[in-house]
């Protein structure tokens, strides 16, 4: 996610269409790995270790990612205002799911 937000960064200062259109591959291979870490999320909910805002960050995440998709489906005028922002607020997204999935909220403590 991080790099399609850099693809877009760049395309908004080159206006070179291989920007836009690599920043769409690297939206729909965020929106694989991210439907991975899912499924991975339901799993460990419903084993070990229940985290319920995993339940709650992974799905925006992927619906905002889905989302940035279709709008970097648009041609690379078209996406542009939008795409740009929607891609960074999909990283800050992202970044706060790692930063969640490998805290230790509720780990340890007495014994």
């Amino acid at each position: 996610m991080l790099s399609a937000t850099l693809s877009d960064y760049t395309y908004s200062n080159s206006y070179q269409i291989q920007w836009a259109t690599f920043a769409s591959w690297l939206n729909a291979g965020g929106l694989v790995f991210a439907g991975l870490a899912l499924i991975s999320a339901l799993i460990s909910y419903f084993r070990a270790q229940p985290r319920s805002i995993m339940l709650l960050i992974y799905p925006a995440l992927w619906v905002l990612g889905f989302v940035n998709a279709l709008i970097h489906a648009r041609d690379a005028w078209g996406m542009m205002p939008i795409g740009f922002a929607l891609s960074l607020v999909v990283t800050i997204f992202a970044g706060t799911a790692v930063w969640v999935g490998f805290s230790r909220f509720g780990h340890g403590g007495k014994q």
